[in-house]
């Protein structure tokens, strides 16, 4: 892939590290996904799964970050802390983000990468090796795909909106309040779609092609280069009490600002409802 050299010349130095990263890591992701139908998995938790793919990709993410700036700290899905853990700049790492998706040959995951500096995202990339496309945000630069500029899409209400989302694997107790706020963003929209990767999920809002986005329990990594893109492309991101813990909670919300505010709207009326219900 080359990259708009006028525009990434301008972009955040991070970034453009990030990009260089990233790309590194997509070429082993596609050498080894040409190897097998299935690859073989492990079970890190409850229908938690990480190949040895994953690992490797993550210690070669890891080792390049670590060799340009040892200065900072990186935490990865993988292989947690790395680097200097009181370091204000952290890098926050998903080598495969959508491994189930890896696992079953499903085309459609991504590399993550997010600089944090004080705890907020200051450039990201978000790299699809299959399709060739790497979404990439430096904080008040904007955010672009393939170094075109990308905005958030100007669809003004839910009637008609296309919404992404993330059914709750892990905690199944989640599951009902899950249902509980999809039967109410369902309504009125052209349809609702589980991709399988958070982070492609933000950055389809980002460029437009989800007009807004929900899911409970994310972790950093997931989300940190994603909600990035969103902001710089023109969305907002919230938790789903319309506050600013989704980094902390992973519960997040995404989307134009009238679709954010719509969906926020049809959320807060669910959480009234489940308060006035009798125990």
């Amino acid at each position: 892939m080359t990259l708009s050299t006028n525009v990434y010349n301008s972009l955040s130095p991070y970034t453009n590290v990030a990009e260089k990263v990233a790309l590194l890591a997509g070429k082993i992701i596609l050498q080894k996904s040409d190897q097998q139908r299935r690859h073989a998995f492990s079970q890190k938790g409850s229908n938690d799964f990480v190949t040895s793919v994953d690992v490797a990709v993550n210690e070669k993410i890891v080792s390049e970050l670590q060799r340009i700036y040892p200065q900072h700290g990186i935490l990865s899905e993988e292989l947690g802390h790395n680097g200097v853990k009181n370091s204000p700049y952290q890098w926050v790492v998903d080598p495969i983000d959508g491994t189930t998706n890896f696992i079953f040959s499903i085309p459609h995951y991504a590399v993550s990468i997010a600089l944090m500096h004080e705890n907020e995202p200051i450039a990201g990339i978000v790299y699809d090796p299959i399709k060739n496309e790497l979404f990439a945000a430096a904080q008040g630069q904007g955010a672009y795909l393939n170094g075109c500029r990308i905005r958030a899409s100007r669809q003004n209400s839910l009637d008609g909106a296309l919404l992404g989302t993330g059914i709750p694997y892990r905690n199944t107790v989640a599951i009902n309040v899950y249902m509980n706020l999809l039967r109410s963003l369902i309504h009125g929209t052209s349809g609702i779609r589980r991709l399988g990767a958070a982070s492609l999920d933000l950055a389809y809002v980002a460029c437009g092609r989800l007009d807004g986005f929900w899911e409970l329990g994310l972790r950093l990594w997931d989300i940190a280069a994603g909600v990035l893109l969103v902001r710089e492309a023109g969305g907002l991101i919230s938790d789903l009490n319309g506050q600013g813990n989704y980094l902390a909670s992973g519960d997040i919300l995404a989307g134009t600002p009238v679709i954010h505010k719509e969906m926020l709207r049809r959320i807060k009326d669910v959480q009234t409802q489940n308060k006035d219900k009798p125990d």
